[in-house]
């Protein structure tokens, strides 16, 4: 971290590149929502295959994230920025271009590298440049691009798409992503040292088989059901490898992920608390844009601009967010924010076959503006309880899961909407009901967040 008294002009255009990078990469997670109708129709898949473009591209980011801390000491920050900003004009040429969904999920795969390198590197770059009088302002806009990029998503493919088509998104973030390649490239320096290091395959094989065998086993639920060898076995051989990678990772030196953190009872409620916003945050920021243009019959422009008002109103209100976490302890804004986000949950359940294009902006401001609330004060809360040495590794367990936990979200929201199947409704109208699944699923993991946050603040000795 920086000796010096304020940040210079070259380390300000380093960390503005780098945060650019991690901006734009996170931004098209979602930007792709509001284009699954158009997809389904010109390359005739279905919404369980289609939320792929999204879910794959979660998915690379959350098994590129295990590998960060290695990364880290094995490349120094420049070589990372490079590749990662190569990845994504490579995978924006590959997805721009492609002929059929399938070239597409690969583009989107390739261009998952960026963001997976990127938000890493984006708090590597800060911690080691920033001086340490200045380092919470900078971390807490670091961590507002994580919350506000992917909801930001949806608003900007529906521009784009209104402007010309779905590739527009790709071919409006190439010139982008040149720049951020030249302003950082000349401006990022070394701070720390690199050193070679033995990067452990056998363990990262046993964590991508997990998530992988678990992302197929749940996407399978609404074409095979639950009691499908697809989805059974998919969810046992996630177990099995989960499993044998805690054995794994006992008996080495360097683990990738170190569980032992989880035998601290507050991290551990805090990051399942957290991931399960998550959970909701991406998956509603997919199931809203396909329910207005399904089921409203609206177009994609007003299906990604109906959740700009309550993006900007959480964008705004963010620095308020953590003020009321200093001011007053973790127990008022995590409390109100889970409130907030439950109320609106039992909204969006209530009125999910009957919602307008209205209702669901009004409804997605108050879910916004609580999930927000209580997202950032969780995680916050829960790193004050882990050591100083123990932070890096607990910045990578819960950016693993906030990933992963995402790219869940959307496959399991997809399965549910999709899942009603009635010869004497039409489509829309089993989507709605199907949708209203999906929004009853988000109100259930809501209120299980009082019961995890009421286990934390017992543990608590002190509202911190």
């Amino acid at each position: 971290m920086s000796n010096s008294t304020k940040v210079t002009s070259k380390e300000l255009v380093a960390i503005f590149a780098v945060a650019l990078m991690a901006f734009v990469g996170i931004l098209v997670e979602t930007s792709m929502n509001v284009t699954f109708p158009t997809l389904m129709k010109t390359m005739h898949v279905s919404l369980n295959l289609v939320q792929w473009i999204t879910t794959g591209y979660l998915l690379t980011v959350a098994l590129l994230m295990i590998t960060s801390a290695f990364l880290h000491q094995q490349f120094k920050n420049r070589q990372l920025f490079v590749v990662g900003a190569s990845l994504f004009i490579l995978g924006d040429l590959i997805c721009a271009f492609a002929p059929n969904f399938w070239i597409l999920l690969l583009g989107r795969i390739v261009q998952a590298g960026c963001a997976g390198i990127a938000i890493p590197l984006m708090f590597n770059v800060v911690l080691e440049t920033v001086p340490r009088a200045r380092l919470g302002f900078y971390m807490g806009m670091a961590g507002l691009i994580l919350m506000i990029a992917p909801a930001s998503g949806p608003t900007f493919g529906g521009v784009m798409v209104a402007l010309g088509s779905w590739r527009w998104i790709f071919w409006s973030t190439l010139p982008i992503e040149a720049l951020i390649l030249i302003l950082g490239y000349g401006a990022i320096r070394q701070v720390s040292d690199v050193r070679p290091v033995r990067f452990d395959w056998k363990q990262f094989g046993l964590l991508a088989v997990a998530f992988i065998s678990c992302m197929l086993g749940v996407n399978s639920l609404s074409t095979a059901g639950w009691l499908s060898w697809q989805f059974l076995g998919g969810v046992l051989l996630a177990i099995v490898a989960i499993l044998s990678y805690v054995q794994v990772a006992k008996r080495s030196a360097q683990p990738l992920l170190k569980l032992e953190i989880f035998k601290n009872p507050v991290f551990t409620y805090s990051f399942f608390a957290y991931v399960s916003l998550q959970f909701c945050n991406i998956g509603i920021n997919f199931a809203l844009p396909n329910y207005a243009q399904i089921v409203v019959g609206a177009g994609s422009l007003i299906g990604g601009l109906m959740l700009l008002p309550g993006s900007l109103i959480t964008a705004v209100c963010q620095p308020w967010f953590g003020h009321l976490l200093d001011a007053h302890g973790a127990r008022l804004p995590i409390l109100l924010g889970n409130s907030l986000f439950v109320l609106a949950a039992l909204g969006f359940t209530l009125m999910g076959q009957h919602l307008s294009v209205i209702i669901i902006a009004v409804l997605y401001i108050v879910f916004s503006i609580g999930r927000s609330m209580a997202f950032s004060n969780t995680m916050t809360n829960g790193l004050k309880e882990v050591t100083i040495q123990q932070r890096a590794d607990a910045n990578a367990i819960y950016n693993t899961g906030q990933q992963f936990a995402g790219s869940l979200g959307t496959t399991i929201l997809a399965a549910l909407m999709s899942s009603v199947k009635n010869g004497q409704m039409s489509y829309a109208h089993e989507t709605a009901v199907g949708s209203q699944l999906a929004f009853g699923l988000i109100l259930v993991l809501g209120l299980l967040n009082f019961i995890l946050y009421t286990i934390v603040f017992r543990y608590q000795t002190t509202d911190k």
